[in-house]
């Protein structure tokens, strides 16, 4: 391994994930100065000041630890006199007061000790410019102003990916030919002398054929061979293949084999007590070349679609991923190459990816960008879950806000007042306690288990 080359790949990811921040950063920043709110800082990091300089009325820079970053707006939460009024009116509509009237008075303190440092930021004639007081459409852009620029980012990425390089799709022109049948469901690895044959061994197919046609069906892609097989197992047919520029019939008798049941994604598919689908199909036993095949624009809305849904199951699937690499870091099994990676670990497989001669350069650049794409897609997902302090949980109580004072108005009450994001205080010091743990764990793991991408 070139450690050149492995150096160069942690430098290009760790670029792309500081532009990937600064820019979701500023997308949060072109929002909030179009609709005027105050913002003090723009910064890339967090921890001490690295460098920072000033324009205008905003400081921009760069911390010690470049993990994240964040812009902070005057007014991030209502004041005390805004959610004592509101919460006056609800009283005299007969509705249950929240947070600032329960018993526990240490959570309590937390929460008015966040309205007040919010309220610091205020400074005389600037109480117009807050964020608490914008219109919720407009609060609504602001939050998604970050998430959506790493959407776009990634959108970029695909569509210089797959209409530059390419998507992968496998051809009619045959890479190995097996010598034996091993099921899916087996723990064999390697033919042995007393196996049998595998039918296209049989056959006498070999690496570099084309299959032109299978029991006179014609073959036009790689999918085609595996729709016209898979009926046939114990049935002897006539398949024609290129070779040397000659037309080559053979017989060929595909065999019942056990497989994997693979989604689209290709991952195996799981029964509900958790063991692996398998179905019986026929068999011949080779694989096929692949190529890049360059793409239109739309194959990269397509691209990021299908990321965004291996996102969402990503989430919702983290708290088991986690604890299984956990459980791998501290234990001889291997990570689930799917699971999730710190930055390190992100780092790491750059380094692999730029350093493997297993690869081209062409490979190398198209890689180093399909995993930009996927970083940016999983920003923008990550970044959307409902809870404080990440952007989604600042949409959702924005939406929140935006039903209370629907409702109101509907049924002729009081107007409740802006949502208090600062009662949300406690769980957000939880939320952020938990990423920092898993962040932590993940660093962990990814420096003593790496997840392998070469086998």
């Amino acid at each position: 391994m070139d450690i050149l080359w492995y150096i160069v790949g942690i430098i290009a990811i760790a670029f792309v994930i500081a532009v990937s921040i600064a820019l979701h950063e500023l997308g949060h920043l072109f929002w909030a100065k179009r609709f005027g709110i105050k913002v003090e800082q723009y910064m890339i990091g967090f921890g001490p000041t690295l460098i920072s300089w000033r324009r205008g009325e905003t400081e921009y820079g760069f911390k010690a630890f470049p993990l994240g970053g964040y812009i902070s707006m005057i007014g991030m939460f209502p004041p005390d006199e805004a959610v004592d009024a509101s919460e006056e009116s609800a009283q005299k509509d007969g509705t249950k007061p929240g947070l600032i009237t329960v018993s526990r008075r240490r959570l309590a303190q937390m929460v008015r000790n966040a309205r007040r440092a919010s309220a610091d930021t205020i400074a005389p004639g600037d109480e117009h410019r807050t964020f608490y007081r914008q219109p919720v459409w407009k609060r609504l852009l602001v939050m998604l102003g970050g998430p959506v620029m790493n959407l776009l980012i990634a959108l970029v990425c695909y569509a210089v990916l797959v209409m530059g390089f390419g998507t992968v799709q496998s051809t009619t022109t045959l890479a190995t030919v097996s010598q034996c049948v091993i099921a899916a469901d087996s723990t064999q690895t390697e033919c042995t002398d007393s196996d049998p044959l595998s039918p296209g061994a049989a056959a006498g197919l070999l690496p570099g054929d084309q299959v032109l046609s299978i029991g006179g069906e014609d073959v036009n892609q790689w999918s085609d061979v595996q729709t016209i097989v898979q009926p046939l197992a114990g049935q002897t047919v006539t398949v024609q293949v290129l070779r040397d520029n000659a037309v080559v019939s053979l017989d060929l008798t595909p065999q019942a084999s056990t497989r994997y049941v693979y989604d689209k994604f290709g991952r195996v598919q799981t029964n509900a007590d958790g063991t692996k689908q398998t179905e019986t199909v026929g068999f011949i036993g080779i694989s096929p070349t692949s190529t890049r095949v360059r793409q239109p624009i739309t194959a990269a809305f397509t691209a990021v679609g299908d990321n965004l849904q291996l996102a969402a199951e990503g989430i919702i699937s983290l708290p088991q991923k986690v604890v299984a690499a956990t459980q791998a870091a501290f234990s001889d099994q291997a990570r689930d190459p799917d699971g999730p990676m710190s930055v390190v670990g992100v780092g790491r497989v750059a380094g692999e990816l730029t350093a493997s001669d297993q690869i081209s350069l062409s490979e190398k650049v198209a890689s180093l960008i399909g995993l930009a794409a996927s970083l940016n897609v999983a920003l923008f997902a990550f970044n959307m879950i409902p809870l404080m302090p990440l952007d989604g949980g600042h949409i959702f109580g924005a939406l929140w806000e935006g039903l209370r004072r629907a409702v109101a108005r509907m049924t002729g009450r009081r107007d409740p007042g802006p949502f208090d994001a600062a009662r949300l205080m406690p769980l957000t010091v939880v939320v952020f306690a938990v990423l920092l743990a898993t962040g932590g764990m993940l660093i962990y793991a990814d420096l003593v288990k790496p997840i392998q991408i070469f086998g």
